[in-house]
């Protein structure tokens, strides 16, 4: 079978000849804002292994960038589909009740790590959706217009999220953007100012925040702190659990509801079903969590978790819409959540996470382009520089890290403030051949890279 396979490109160069034409017409009929960097016309996939039009195999390292935890084409997940396709595609869950978008809203409750004894979930169709959402019913619940979000964030492409997003190349003359949106300093540990010593870290970032509340809002004023717990297209960087101790806090001191955007940290990806999950056993949950990508194994769809009573305080008509919770994607997302606890997606993305840490460290002690490791689980960063003692970025390694990958049959994507990061995202049902064969390809890449 396709998902028992090893990587092997057979052609003589990438992209293939049927490939190539594929990629030929992309360029003529896609916009090229929608940027693609590698040589892959995908045909079927399994598991963790892509193959091409031209009979190429790829070991794939980014899962559809979190979409894929369960992996390409589970044969459980497509039994559900398939069966739900044959009664109904659509039931718009404004105007009528299907039970898939119940059933999992009243799972979802049941395992979010948010506060609060009665919980209600409701249904949008990505991760962007579920952000915006999600700050629409802290409005709604606090009476309060702004918000802070963090360095480094990313939470979609939408005119709002884009103001929330960090990163200003995702909205490149799109201004002006939405206002009332103010960003603190992400704690970034391994690129703290030198000045600045070890046990100071915790207030010199905490220390940003009441920045914003002097010099941008009234803490009166501000409805809501989201936080990726561990940061995605900010280069994989986790948030510190003392750093989430003290913002939960603040937050409860001056009535600020907390955002756990977990859209690409959840569903097993760092060993628990969500990275807050990790919060909670510490005393810390969030007041509101928004869930995507990997949720119903690459169908559209995104969760918003929240108490009853800040879900209740939205007036009719301003949340909904016409897609969100689609039966197909209600049905994937229901077995997704079955197969992963029954087959203890927890315990197998740590055992990745150690295996791919401990290899990245082996590779740190021979290469002196690798300046820091991290992460939670199976999600990993790997930071590149052009010297440790400096940390200045090597956007240009990385990039030619990324080609040399591919070129050998493994897919790796780029990540981070100073695009110097690579971040694993590898489906969680990767065997251990598998794994080891794309580290080594890395280890290769890297090798070559750095002579």
């Amino acid at each position: 079978m396709l998902r028992d396979e090893l990587p092997k490109i057979i052609t003589d160069k990438l992209p293939g000849p049927k490939a190539s034409k594929v990629i030929e017409d992309r360029k003529k009929y896609i916009p090229n804002a929608i940027g693609c960097m590698y040589p892959v016309v995908i045909n079927r996939a399994e598991g963790a292994i892509v193959e091409d039009v031209d009979g190429n195999k790829f070991l794939d390292f980014i899962g559809g960038v979190g979409v894929l935890n369960i992996g390409y084409s589970h044969p459980e997940v497509i039994e559900v589909v398939k069966a739900q396709s044959e009664k109904y595609f659509h039931a718009m869950f404004n105007t009528m009740t299907h039970g898939g978008y119940v059933e999992l809203a009243k799972k979802l409750c049941s395992l979010a790590p948010v506060r609060g004894k009665e919980k209600k979930a409701y249904f949008a169709n990505s991760g962007a959706e579920a952000d915006e959402n999600a700050v629409k019913i802290a409005k709604a619940y606090t009476k309060r217009p702004n918000i802070i979000v963090f360095s480094g964030a990313f939470h979609g492409r939408t005119h709002y999220t884009m103001a929330m997003t960090s990163k200003k190349a995702y909205a490149k003359g799109m201004g002006p953007l939405a206002d009332g949106v103010f960003r603190a300093k992400f704690p970034y540990y391994y690129r703290t100012p030198k000045d600045i010593k070890e046990e100071d870290y915790l207030n010199y970032y905490m220390s940003s925040i009441y920045d914003v509340f002097e010099e941008c809002a009234d803490p009166s004023t501000i409805a809501a702190i989201v936080v990726e717990p561990l940061q995605g297209e900010g280069g994989f960087i986790p948030a510190p659990i003392e750093w989430v101790m003290a913002i939960r806090e603040l937050c409860d001191k001056y009535g600020i509801l907390l955002i756990a955007d977990e859209v690409q940290s959840g569903f097993w990806r760092t060993g628990r079903m969500y990275c807050s999950d990790y919060w909670k056993e510490v005393g810390v949950e969030p007041d509101i969590l928004t869930s995507a990508k990997s949720i119903a194994a690459g169908i559209p769809l995104s969760a918003i978790i929240a108490s009853k009573e800040i879900m209740d305080s939205v007036e009719p008509g301003v949340i909904g819409g016409t897609f969100g919770g689609n039966p197909l994607a209600c049905s994937a997302a229901l077995k997704v959540i079955e197969i992963m606890q029954r087959d203890n997606f927890a315990k197998r993305s740590i055992e990745i996470g150690d295996i791919v840490k401990r290899r990245y460290k082996e590779m740190q002690d021979k290469y002196g382009i690798i300046g820091d490791i991290r992460g939670i689980g199976a999600m990993v960063g790997i930071e590149f520089v052009k010297d440790k003692k400096t940390k200045e970025p090597a956007p240009d390694l990385t990039k030619s890290i990324i080609l040399e990958c591919a070129n050998n049959g493994l897919l790796v994507e780029g990540a981070g403030t100073y695009n110097n990061v690579i971040r694993f995202l590898a489906p969680l049902v990767i065997s251990d051949e598998q794994l080891n064969v794309g580290l080594d390809i890395i280890e290769k890449a890297i090798k070559k890279s750095a002579s």
